[in-house]
């Protein structure tokens, strides 16, 4: 186990993966969103999240993506990858392979898809803890893993030096606050929010920094919105979100009833860096489908309303 002095904060964006039109990584495209990202001024990467598909990624890929991530960022900022997996073995199996590839942190959920308890999530943490030498993050996404992980969870293991913090994508904003309040015990233990349409909120509530999905889209927002947070300048930080919530509208254009919110989400997301050319296609894993040319129109017409051109 890792030591949790490392704090993590300002912005992390949470990396998209870029395919092929036959479904393959496509390296040239993510090399050039890691770049986008660094130019930002962002203050780490996480591959492998939510937004990266990782639960859609074989191994192999995943292991690609990793290359490229680390490759391209080349220690400038601290690399997480999520170990994403049902069960404590394979996600200890992920964990090692990160750390193999150049990880600088490692980021769980709670175990899914097979019924679990409050104290089989804590073990598991501590398993993955345990099996490799890089600090531990846990990922709360009660709406993919089916578990909500509560502060009366996550402090203790804090306390432990088993988890160096936390990313909250619950919407559990009142759950949020009092981490956040219990977190102030720990230094160097880290409060992420994952809620990119309040992240001015989550500051003023004592987040430490954030991890959005649409920061990929426009990452200089969020590192304005953040500089805005931490030197005390709410309305400017007010301002950045309010602006930023808007282009988050970006999520509505698929057709209604066609597509999953996660299709619907993340599509969006690559349709957008594809019109900003920071990719080649806005090519989802399978069985989502891709964003159609009227429903690009629609993202660009976002776009031009939030001041973002190509890059």
């Amino acid at each position: 186990m890792a030591s949790t002095t490392t704090s993590y904060s300002g912005v992390i964006p949470p990396v998209v993966t870029p395919l092929t039109t036959d479904g393959e990584l496509d390296a040239p495209s993510l090399e050039r969103v890691v770049g986008h990202l660094l130019d930002a001024g962002v203050s780490g990467l996480f591959a492998l999240g939510s937004s990266g598909e990782t639960a859609y990624l074989t191994p192999a890929q995943q292991d690609e993506v990793i290359k490229v991530i680390t490759s391209v960022a080349a220690g400038q900022v601290p690399v997480l990858v999520g170990a994403i997996e049902t069960t404590t073995n394979r996600a200890i199996e992920r964990a090692r392979a990160a750390a193999g590839l150049g990880a600088d942190a490692v980021v769980a959920t709670a175990p899914f898809y097979t019924r679990t308890h409050p104290p089989e999530i804590d073990r598991h943490f501590r398993d993955i803890a345990a099996a490799v030498d890089l600090p531990l993050l846990a990922y709360d996404v009660p709406v993919c893993v089916h578990s909500k992980l509560d502060p009366e969870l996550l402090l203790p293991l804090a306390a432990d030096g088993v988890l160096a913090g936390v990313k909250d994508s619950s919407g559990d904003d009142g759950s949020f606050r009092r981490l956040a309040i219990g977190a102030r015990a720990f230094p160097g233990f880290s409060v992420l929010t994952g809620h990119e349409l309040v992240v001015d909120a989550m500051m003023l509530s004592g987040a430490d920094g954030s991890v959005p999905g649409l920061g990929n889209v426009d990452p200089h927002g969020y590192v304005r919105l953040h500089q805005a947070a931490v030197r005390g300048d709410w309305a400017a930080a007010k301002a950045e979100q309010d602006r930023l919530v808007g282009l988050f509208d970006i999520v509505t254009a698929a057709a209604s009833g066609t597509a999953s919110a996660t299709a619907a989400g993340l599509g969006a997301f690559k349709t957008a860096l594809m019109l900003r050319g920071l990719i080649a296609t806005n090519v989802m894993s399978p069985p989502m489908r891709r964003l159609d040319a009227a429903e690009t129109v629609v993202i660009a017409a976002y776009l031009d309303r939030a001041g973002l051109s190509r890059v």
